[in-house]
């Protein structure tokens, strides 16, 4: 096996390991999908272009790196400085979005219904109707916020893996490789969170469901302390 054969297999491993290992490339998916009543397409839909914002952000800087003859330790700084900012935005994410769950909690536990024997026969049918919370999210932000927080984040593993074929000239090498570790990436990503959409959407938890925002806010803001502190 040649050394950029070699490499192309890295890049696959690689991009398998990073994703895997990463809990941040999936939990935040998983978690807001369960609870804000994503469909399994639509959550695939919002893994697949955050995937795709968090791997070409890494290869458009690395080949703008190469092509302006940046050294590997200034690109390196580079998208270590990048992992910090897409922490702390993961962070502030998380943070506001337990905050909103607390509110729906709050908000839900004013909430109490009469027996049906001492409610009017004309809204009897009603309390069974689904509630706000109950139907499937059509808000556009969150995945827009997902989607930002992910083109900032780095793949800090593919820049050096992007400087040898640069090296060797090898245009061919460069692109093989940034694709090899987008694919995997990617279909690591999607794989997870749709085992875990999938897990979750067989989880009924009708008497917990003021819960989920809130659950859903304090995951993410794990998963930001993992990066912050842990390294992830």
């Amino acid at each position: 096996m040649n050394e950029l054969n070699l490499l192309f297999v890295s890049a696959a491993s690689l991009g398998f390991a990073h994703t895997i290992l990463g809990p941040d490339h999936y939990l935040p998916f998983i978690v807001l999908s369960k609870a804000r009543q994503w469909s399994s397409s639509k959550t695939m839909w919002i893994t697949f272009i955050s995937g795709v914002g968090h791997v070409g952000g890494s290869v458009i800087i690395g080949m703008i790196g190469i092509a302006m003859g940046i050294s590997l330790n200034k690109l390196e700084y580079l998208e270590s400085f990048r992992g910090e900012i897409v922490g702390w935005m993961l962070f502030i994410f998380g943070l506001a979005y337990t905050i909103y769950g607390i509110y729906k909690y709050m908000k839900s536990s004013h909430h109490f219904h009469l027996p049906n024997f001492l409610l009017p026969k004309k809204i009897r049918g009603l309390q069974h109707l689904p509630t706000e919370d109950q139907k499937e999210d059509n808000t556009k932000l969150t995945p827009w916020i997902l989607f930002l927080i992910f083109v900032f984040g780095p793949c800090e593993v593919l820049i050096p893996m992007l400087i040898f074929p640069a090296y060797e000239n090898s245009t061919y090498g460069m692109f093989t490789v940034a694709l090899i570790f987008g694919v995997v990436t990617i279909s690591t990503m999607m794989l997870i969170v749709y085992i875990g959409h999938r897990g979750t959407s067989l989880i009924r938890l009708k008497k917990h469901e003021k819960y989920l925002h809130l659950v859903a806010g304090f995951l993410i803001l794990l998963s930001a302390l993992g990066i912050l502190f842990l390294g992830w």
